[in-house]
């Protein structure tokens, strides 16, 4: 870690605030080096609901700032990224009626189906939000909350995001951005206003939302308060949604395509094209800076994997090439394809099989899921042979970077930066000292920087040999449970 002196610019804080942690980084505004960090825990809750309290993410914030030492108190300006879609229910008091029903609480998968339809169905909802809501959305969870806790939503003075939570304790305006608005599902995104036809279908007041902040746009100053180390106005950014931050700390371009594999897939790439699938498979988001994100997400990625080499008493990279067996490893159900009553299946057994081989082909059916949903989220002009950006807890991984190369055709870059959302965060802080497009000066710090893997021929056989499997297996694995 380094010490102030050898700063060349001002220090600016980024924040990524996540499920689990929230974590803080100082970083110098014309270099991108990271002089000092932070990080501190939040509990959630198990069981059927996913939630938190959001006094504990100001705790974490804090207490990641303070790890920070003297450092955090000479930023000039601070944007806090967040976990997207959390439902954030404020008192008149400014304090939580209730805990916040994160985006990975599902209860309100009842009030999504009902609100698909109420509206008129799901194209008319990717039309309107750009994207098709499903629990995760936080439409879904005021519909929920307003009908299993009506005392709740009527003390509920104002509503917000997780990110726009801390950024309102620190500056005391009520503000979101564009990026993290349009995971709402009340976000109109042709017009880039709230939807009222929306918002009173599920009873909620547009005065209790924030202001949408303009990307650059100051949204106030640190308040003075001995809790944190900042310096009195100190600037406030509008900060963002977690994806949206990543894609700023990657520096994306248009069409550079992203693959983030954690215990689930993600891929997305910038667009200047505002998209609308009504199949519900691609997310309709915006990103921070004006343009747009598509994204889609698979539920099965390293976990899944990891699971099956456990079954098979093999470390992860134990993978052996070979076989024409096919593993479909949707153990959680899967999202894409869309397959929610899903299991994971097995086809193409032989005496000859062997347990790396099986592996493998636990693998290769993670990452052709991938490909198929980056399919759907590049534009049909996008350069198709343009490095692939592999980000998340396996994109060091030796068998995952093989099998995308190999699956994909492309070349795989690994960028060696590991906080990407908080290095977003940091960015998008230093765009307004300078004025300066957020992802430019990622670019600048050299973020996506990482050895480039040379391109493979790609594996069109095992390629078709999964899909046809998948096309053959749909109407098994798409049964409900019994039981259900």
């Amino acid at each position: 870690m380094s010490s102030a002196p050898s700063a060349q610019g001002p220090l600016v804080v980024g924040v990524d605030t996540s499920t689990q942690s929230t974590k803080a980084l100082v970083v110098d505004a014309a270099t991108g080096q990271v002089v000092a960090s932070g990080q501190a825990p939040h509990r959630v809750t198990t069981g059927e609901g996913r939630e938190s309290d959001p006094q504990e993410w100001w705790e974490a914030l804090c207490a990641a700032l303070r790890q920070c030492g003297p450092l955090a108190r000479e930023a000039s300006a601070v944007s806090v990224g967040g976990q997207q879609h959390g439902l954030v229910t404020l008192g008149k008091d400014g304090k939580p009626v209730r805990p916040a029903l994160l985006w990975n609480d599902v209860r309100s998968a009842p009030q999504a189906r009902s609100l698909l339809e109420r509206l008129g169905g799901p194209k008319e909802w990717a039309d309107r939000v750009g994207s098709v809501p499903g629990p995760s959305f936080t439409v879904t969870k005021w519909a929920w909350l307003a009908e299993h806790e009506p005392d709740a939503a009527r003390a509920t003075a104002a509503v917000r995001l997780p990110h726009d939570y801390l950024t309102e304790r620190l500056t005391g305006l009520g503000t979101t951005d564009r990026g993290d608005v349009s995971g709402t599902g009340w976000w109109a995104s042709a017009s880039e206003t709230y939807d009222e036809e929306i918002l009173g279908m599920v009873g909620l007041d547009p005065a209790l939302l924030p202001r949408v902040a303009r990307p650059g746009e100051v949204v106030g100053t640190v308040r003075g308060g001995a809790e944190l180390p900042f310096s009195k106005g100190t600037l406030v950014a509008p900060g963002t949604g977690d994806n949206a931050a990543a894609a700023m700390g990657l520096g994306l371009r248009p069409g550079t395509p992203v693959l983030s594999l954690g215990t689930s897939g993600t891929v997305y790439a910038v667009s200047e094209r505002r998209p609308a699938d009504p199949t519900g498979t691609v997310a309709g988001f915006a990103d921070a800076r004006g343009a747009w994100l598509p994204l889609a997400c698979t539920l099965n990625c390293t976990l899944a994997v990891d699971r099956v080499a456990t079954l098979l008493r093999l470390d992860r990279e134990e993978v052996a090439p070979g076989g024409t067996v096919t593993l479909l490893p949707y153990l959680d159900g899967e999202r894409t394809p869309d397959l929610p009553h899903a299991t994971g299946m097995l086809h193409g057994l032989r005496h000859d099989t062997t347990p790396g081989q099986l592996l493998q082909a636990a693998y290769d059916g993670a990452v052709h899921s991938l490909l198929g949903a980056l399919d759907l989220v590049l534009d049909t002009d996008a350069d198709r042979s343009s490095s692939l950006l592999l980000i998340g807890g396996g994109a060091r991984g030796a068998a995952w970077q093989r099998t995308v190369r190999r699956l994909s055709g492309r070349a795989v870059q690994v960028p060696q930066a590991q906080e990407l959302v908080a290095l977003g965060a940091a960015a998008q802080a230093a765009g307004i000292l300078t004025g300066e497009d957020p992802s430019a000066i990622a670019r600048r710090w050299g973020t996506a920087r990482g050895p480039v893997l040379d391109p493979v021929e790609r594996d069109e056989a095992t390629l078709s040999r999964i899909s046809g499997v998948l096309s053959d297996a749909a109407p098994l694995m798409d049964r409900a449970p019994h039981g259900e």
